[in-house]
C-alpha cells in the first residue's frame, strides 16, 4: 500500500452539486491543498468529496477514496487510489486514521460524527496531535458550544491547553493551515 508524505483528510455533506456554493468551495480547497503538496483524501463519494478530490486533481495532486460496501456507490471518477472497506464504521476509522491533518466542510449528521470522532481523539490524546481546520462558519457555533461545556469541566485535556480547531474561511487559509503545521513547503511548479 503507497503512503503519502502528507495526506488531508476532508469531510463533508455527499450532497453537494456542482451548481452549489459548497461545491464551488470544496473545489478551491482541493486546488489550494494539491498547491501545498498535500495529498486529499476523501469518503470517495459525490458532493464535497468529489468536488474536493476534482479540485486536486484538476491541480495535479494525489487523491485517495475510503468507500464502503455499505453505501452500493461507485467512487467519484477524481479519485487515483480507492481503498474499499466492509463497514461504514471501518471507513470512518480508515478515514481518520489516514489523515495528517483535516478539513470538516459543512455537511449532515455523518460529517459531524466525522468531526466529533477526530476532536474527541486529539482533545483525550488518543492520537498524535495534528491539525484540524473547520471551513467556514458552518460549524463555529458547535466548536464554540463544546468549548463553552468543556470550560465548565476539569482541565488537562487538550482543548484547555490550546483551541485544537482552526476556523479557516477560505480555502487557501485551510490550506495554508494545514501546511504551516505540518511543515511542508508548497510544491513546485
Amino acid at each position: 500500500m503507497k503512503r503519502h508524505a502528507r495526506v488531508i483528510t476532508v469531510f463533508g455533506s455527499g450532497r453537494a452539486q456542482p451548481d452549489d456554493e459548497l461545491y464551488e468551495q470544496a473545489l478551491a480547497l482541493g486546488v489550494a491543498l494539491a498547491e501545498k503538496g498535500l495529498a486529499v483524501c476523501t469518503g470517495g463519494y459525490g458532493g464535497v468529496m468529489e468536488a474536493v478530490s476534482r479540485g486536486a486533481k484538476q491541480a495535479g495532486g494525489h487523491t485517495i477514496g475510503i468507500t464502503a460496501r455499505f453505501f452500493r456507490s461507485p467512487a467519484n471518477a477524481w479519485i487515483d487510489e480507492e481503498i474499499h472497506v466492509a463497514t461504514w464504521r471501518d471507513r470512518l476509522f480508515e478515514l481518520v486514521e489516514r489523515g495528517h491533518g483535516y478539513v470538516t466542510c459543512p455537511g449532515g449528521t455523518g460529517t459531524l460524527v466525522e468531526l466529533a470522532i477526530v476532536w474527541e481523539m486529539l482533545n483525550k490524546g488518543v492520537m498524535e496531535k495534528k491539525p484540524v481546520a473547520i471551513f467556514g462558519e458552518f460549524w463555529r457555533p458547535v466548536i464554540e458550544h463544546v468549548r463553552e461545556a468543556d470550560r465548565a469541566g476539569s482541565p488537562g485535556w487538550g482543548e484547555h491547553k490550546e483551541p485544537l480547531i482552526h476556523v479557516a474561511l477560505s480555502a487557501r487559509d485551510a490550506a495554508e493551515h494545514l501546511a504551516r503545521h505540518l511543515g511542508v513547503q508548497p510544491a513546485a511548479r
